[in-house]
């Protein structure tokens, strides 16, 4: 149905609290480490910049669409990293708007940079009940008249917010990084006017490595498991760079016959020393594929390779090679 998502795809039990989905899903994930992390804020040892934006299951009426900003860099002064994020997202009658504050503490252990993190922030969330559609419901929106016989479902876009919370941690060495994070750490609730939306608690964990195969060539095989505890998604990605330059690579997203949803196809170019272009296309591989033609997602990323601030930098300051 144009213009609507079928309702049971929100609402599921008790319609006096509504479960949010899990934090957004990108396919560039190991290129944009902040995005989840608030640990990694800084470990790119400049300004770093990054601007993401995804169209999911393409053709899709109402199918999700997101897009992120942030920047972060490190503040040597106190020993840590610093970082601003701007999220939205977009699923049928819902929309979402995060806006997040982040610093890490980080140290020098085992030849490498172990970073702890926090970040706090504002999420807004809003449900446009004009668009709802119900199996019983009475509707002639041309004449205003939209009646959902249900008098637990909003007849107008109504919106909240709440404070959020997410933490984490994070290693960086010359060959391997990885961490581990949470959002939604407080599972905060959003209080609407005839139902409550209820934040989903969700784990990351990240690993990456740097494989030399020749003097211009080498993999980096990234993995990426995420979970709210109740369902658990895990993405395998093996990318092959030339010269520091190209990258070409590919992901398969899920682990059995329950969760395999897409292969992923990736791409990224180093325009400059400063500039990164980077694109996925996911090609789907669940049962959404009879109505779907797949996901695009686009990054653009700035970065000054330069020390910003007063302070001391850690003793080793590692390339960032990895894309």
């Amino acid at each position: 149905m144009k213009n609507c998502l079928l309702v049971v795809l929100f609402f599921g039990g008790s319609l006096s609290l509504l479960p949010a989905q899990q934090g957004i899903q990108y396919s560039l994930y190991m290129m944009n480490r902040f995005n989840y992390n608030p640990a990694y804020a800084g470990m790119d040892y400049g300004l770093s910049i990054n601007g993401t934006y995804r169209k999911q299951w393409v053709d899709l009426p109402e199918s999700p669409s997101n897009s992120s900003i942030n920047a972060h860099m490190p503040l040597y002064i106190a020993r840590g990293g610093i970082g601003l994020q701007f999220e939205t997202d977009q699923i049928g009658v819902q929309q979402s708007t995060l806006v997040q504050l982040a610093y890490n503490y980080q140290l020098e252990v085992g030849g490498g940079v172990l970073s702890f993190g926090l970040a706090g922030g504002i999420l807004q969330r809003s449900l446009d009940g004009s668009r709802i559609r119900t199996p019983d419901g009475i509707y002639d929106p041309d004449n205003g008249l939209i009646d959902h016989q249900d008098n637990e479902l909003p007849l107008t876009e109504e919106s909240g917010q709440t404070p959020t919370f997410d933490a984490g941690i994070y290693y960086k060495s010359e060959w391997l990084e990885g961490g581990i994070s949470v959002r939604n750490l407080t599972e905060p609730t959003i209080g609407l006017t005839t139902l409550d939306i209820q934040t989903t608690r969700t784990f990351f964990g990240t690993a990456t490595a740097l494989i030399d195969v020749g003097y211009s060539l080498s993999l980096q095989p990234s993995l990426m498991v995420r979970s709210d505890l109740v369902e658990t998604q895990t993405e395998v990605s093996v990318m092959g760079v030339y010269d520091q330059t190209f990258g070409v690579g590919a992901s398969l997203r899920g682990y059995n016959t329950n969760s395999l949803d897409a292969i992923a196809v990736l791409g990224a170019w180093n325009v400059s020393e400063s500039l990164r272009l980077a694109y996925a296309y996911d090609l789907t591989i669940s049962n959404l594929n009879t109505v779907s033609n797949g996901s695009h997602e686009i990054l653009l990323s700035y970065r000054i390779n330069k020390s910003i601030g007063q302070g001391r930098p850690p003793k080793i300051i590692y390339h960032p090679r990895a894309f």
